[in-house]
């Protein structure tokens, strides 16, 4: 297994400009991890030399890009922004592509207060099985997770719940949708966590390591500290075989200790 981790902590300062990308690759070779995510976000140039430039920056710093996370809405009521979504989300491919990461986060989509959820699961199953169909070429793997609700949205994930997250998951079997399994939502919003990660754990490809310091919603605290069941679910992925990324997401915005005291945990 190897290790790397999402900065949730320094989001809003890489957003801001108050922090570079280059930094927090540093800081990340400097804690001892062996990759690095980054979120979509934080990449404001997206033209090839941009894209060309910040991967320099990165590698430069002796680190690679493993994930980077995004955000597609394939449950929007309107089927016009459906298709901006996909359209979107295969230029966040392109740019994961260029920095030369092996995996793209993806969602389903927002539970949007007009969408049911029949129709939700539709087309989320549509939108990401077009999406897997159309980036096969870019050589970077989509991996679908059971998320909550990132800044960037107004509503909570539409699979939020793990019944629905199920269905999709089912349904999406076929494309071969790769799983990006998050230890703190599945901690904070499965009645059994480890069971959950039973029934997905075959297309798992990567985990989001996060922690939650409470069930029935999701409250980041420092890795280790919350009620994520860590021991029992990597006791269960190391019975399966699984040997893949562990990408923390670190979020207990504790600046580089919080960081050192994840990985180290």
């Amino acid at each position: 297994m190897r290790l790397s981790c999402l900065p949730v902590s320094f989001f809003a300062d890489i957003i801001a400009g108050r922090m570079t990308v280059g930094e927090w690759a540093r800081m990340g070779a400097g804690v001892g991890l062996e990759g690095i995510d980054l979120s979509i976000l934080f990449v404001a140039d997206r033209s090839a030399a941009g894209v060309a430039a910040l991967r320099r920056e990165i590698e430069t710093a002796g680190i690679g890009v493993v994930m980077v996370t995004s955000y597609p809405d394939f449950t929007h009521p309107d089927p016009a922004q459906r298709e901006r979504e996909l359209e979107l989300e295969q230029e966040v491919f392109r740019v994961a592509a260029g920095l030369g990461a092996q995996y793209v986060r993806v969602t389903d989509g927002q539970a949007h207060p007009e969408t049911g959820r029949a129709e939700g699961v539709a087309w989320a199953v549509e939108g990401l099985s077009r999406l897997v169909e159309s980036v096969r070429h870019t050589g970077v793997i989509p991996v679908f997770e059971n998320h909550a609700k990132p800044g960037a949205w107004q509503y909570t994930d539409f699979s939020q719940s793990p019944d629905v997250f199920l269905e999709i998951y089912e349904r999406t079997a076929d494309v071969g949708l790769a799983i990006n399994f998050d230890t703190g939502n599945a901690a904070s919003y499965a009645e059994y966590p480890v069971a959950f990660l039973d029934q997905v754990l075959p297309r798992v490809l990567t985990v989001h390591a996060a922690d939650s310091a409470v069930k029935g919603e999701l409250r980041h605290v420092l890795l280790g500290t919350g009620v994520t069941p860590f021991a029992e679910m990597f006791r269960h992925l190391i019975q399966a075989g699984w040997d893949g990324w562990i990408c923390m997401e670190e979020a207990a915005y504790q600046g580089r200790a919080g960081v050192e005291q994840a990985a180290a945990f």
